[in-house]
C-alpha cells in the first residue's frame, strides 16, 4: 500500500512496526492488542470520548504516532474538528507551550489531511 500522505505514511509505518514486534514478541503484543481493545470498547464512555482522551494524553506525551493515530481515531469516530480542538485546548492547559506547538501543528496537519483522503 502506497501512502497518499504524510499522516497515511506514518500509520502504515507504524502499523508495519507493530507487526515486525509482534513476530519477535507474539505473546507481549497479543497481551498489548487485547489491553488496548478493552480500554476502547464502549462503555460507560463513548469510544469518541476514549479517543478524545487518548488523544489528548498523546499531546501531553510528545507521541507524534499516537497523536496521527488518535486524530484518525476522533476522526473515524465522528468527532468534529471543534472537539478535536477543544481536546487540544484542554491538553494545552496542562502541557503548556509543547502541547501547543503538536495542537497547532500535527494535529491540524492530520485532520487536513484525513479530510482530503476521504473526498
Amino acid at each position: 500500500m502506497e501512502a497518499r500522505s504524510s499522516t497515511e505514511e506514518a500509520l502504515i509505518k507504524y502499523k508495519e512496526g507493530i507487526g515486525q514486534f509482534a513476530t519477535k514478541m507474539p505473546g507481549f503484543t497479543r497481551q498489548f492488542n487485547a489491553l488496548t481493545e478493552e480500554c476502547f470498547k464502549e462503555g460507560a464512555l463513548s469510544q469518541k470520548q476514549k479517543q478524545l482522551i487518548a488523544l489528548g494524553i498523546s499531546i501531553h506525551a510528545q507521541d507524534e504516532y499516537c497523536i496521527i493515530y488518535h486524530t484518525k481515531g476522533c476522526l473515524d469516530q465522528g468527532c468534529s474538528e471543534q472537539e478535536i480542538l477543544e481536546a487540544v485546548g484542554v491538553t494545552v492547559a496542562f502541557g503548556g507551550g509543547a502541547s501547543m506547538s503538536q495542537g497547532v501543528t500535527l494535529v491540524q496537519e492530520c485532520i487536513q489531511e484525513m479530510n482530503q483522503l476521504k473526498q
